[in-house]
């Protein structure tokens, strides 16, 4: 294990990016041509998940994929309120120069509801051609890199939640806490129609319907290999929100938009395949519930890191208003057997489906962060053959014996600075952007006058 954090540390699992050959760019316009587009978006996620990038013209693909298509190098160490963010090493400590953004060109992909236009995912690096190792998507390969040199592929997905309102009024598209209700699924045609796009975006849409919130929405895809996982989750939400603004409607992924109404999460399933055979390295038909030694430290080792990937999976302040008891969002450090209440629910299926289902994770969270820390943590506890802790028996939110979960950000911030082995894995140059700017969104947002305490204080006192 100490090998593996060494090389992490020597940073020999970074990502090698390149940029294309006048042949290699030359085919990929014809490609772009065929597919019937006149201009492509290249895209990056920022580091709370949003699309930022450049849209481009046929006539100019080529050239930028030769020379990459220039971008403020401080992109991805934007706040969430696109303030640079100070002591990141990525604004005036390089005097806040361009980076170039390479193209992935086995993401191109329509954009169904812009006229002959579609878009590539793109990585960025410096001009001297080191890579932005605080990029969530570079991020994420890095992880993949070490799981691969461990032997394995990671099989993974996300699932999110949101609520849609009119973008004017604000009122839901529809009332009541309606769960499952098959009218209320399609009482809402641009909903309808927003499914068909994401499967022109080639996005296989396996369910949706109405969750327990007024206007709240759940639309599930199948899982990937790879980066192609969070790939495809940072599209559906660029999807969600630019499609339905089109109609009138607002979607947000905000965690908890309502006092008193459900939160919206991002459950995240993941499951390890063994390089070699292609088979589930999580499976054993030996073990009573059918999990391998290497799950079981692979469970373990998530909730070790927990506390400090809470900063991650749950990176505003707003996140943490949905870790209560008794709504379905976990509340503890726990696992269990198809356990909704539990931090890690384990789908023992006992079949090649086997995997686990992180249910922290809140519906804000950038879909390529939430794998990366979840699969650093989770190799750190199979590298270690952590031993899996009892699942216990019973709702896990009402089990004094688990340790609670984080409630406000700066205490999952310190426990994710504490986390020495999972910072090493991830690498200091990510953590100190990612620090940095958590610290000051929470800063500023701390200063702000909420409405409730105007509403409390202001006439009565």
């Amino acid at each position: 294990m100490n090998n593996v954090i060494d090389r992490a540390l020597h940073n020999e699992y970074l990502p090698t990016l390149k940029l294309s050959t006048r042949e290699e760019a030359d085919a990929f316009v014809k490609k772009v041509a065929a597919a019937g587009f006149e201009y492509v978006r290249f895209e990056i996620s920022d580091m709370a998940g949003m699309s930022r990038g450049k849209t481009v013209p046929i006539s100019h693909i080529a050239g930028y994929m030769r020379s990459g298509l220039n971008l403020y190098g401080g992109t991805v160490a934007l706040d969430s309120y696109s303030i640079p963010v100070r002591n990141s090493g990525y604004h005036e400590e390089m005097n806040y120069q361009d980076c170039v953004m390479v193209v992935d060109q086995d993401t191109l992909s329509p954009v169904p509801w812009l006229e002959k236009t579609g878009r590539v995912i793109c990585d960025t690096m410096w001009y001297d051609g080191r890579p932005q190792m605080a990029a969530p998507r570079l991020l994420l390969k890095k992880m993949l890199t070490l799981a691969d040199s461990l032997g394995y592929v990671v099989k993974m997905g996300h699932e999110f939640e949101f609520y849609v309102v009119d973008a004017v009024t604000r009122k839901p598209i529809f009332d009541g806490q309606p769960i499952f209700s098959s009218a209320r699924t399609h009482g809402t045609p641009a909903i309808d129609s927003l499914i068909r796009v994401l499967q022109e975006q080639g996005i296989d849409i396996i369910t949706y319907n109405v969750e327990h919130g007024p206007g709240q929405v759940e639309i599930n895809y199948s899982a990937l290999d790879g980066v192609a996982a969070s790939d495809r989750g940072f599209i559906f939400k660029s999807t969600v929100k630019e499609y339905l603004a089109k109609h009138g409607l607002l979607a947000t992924f905000m965690t908890k938009p309502y006092k008193g109404l459900s939160g919206s999460c991002s459950h995240f399933h993941i499951s390890l395949l063994d390089k070699a055979t292609g088979k589930n390295a999580f499976l054993d038909l030996a073990d009573e519930n059918g999990l391998s030694n290497q799950f079981k430290s692979f469970i373990q080792g998530v909730l070790d890191h927990v506390p400090a990937t809470m900063a991650i999976w749950s990176p505003t302040p707003n996140c943490y208003r949905r870790i209560r008891p008794g709504i379905f969002a976990p509340s503890n450090i726990s696992w269990g057997i198809q356990d909704r209440t539990a931090s890690v629910r384990v789908k023992a299926s006992r079949d090649q489906q086997t995997h686990m289902e992180v249910r922290v994770p809140a519906a804000l969270s950038n879909p390529y962060l939430v794998a990366a820390s979840t699969i650093g943590a989770g190799l750190l506890g199979l590298m270690q053959q952590r031993e899996l802790i009892p699942a216990g028996s019973g709702p896990k939110e009402e089990d004094p014996r688990y340790v609670k979960l984080p409630t406000e950000i700066n205490d999952a911030l310190d426990a994710f600075e504490a986390d020495t082995a999972l910072r090493d894995l991830l690498g200091e140059e990510f953590v100190k952007v990612y620090l940095a700017m958590k610290r000051q969104e929470t800063a500023r947002l701390r200063d702000e006058i909420p409405a409730a305490e105007t509403n409390e204080y202001f006439d009565l006192y």
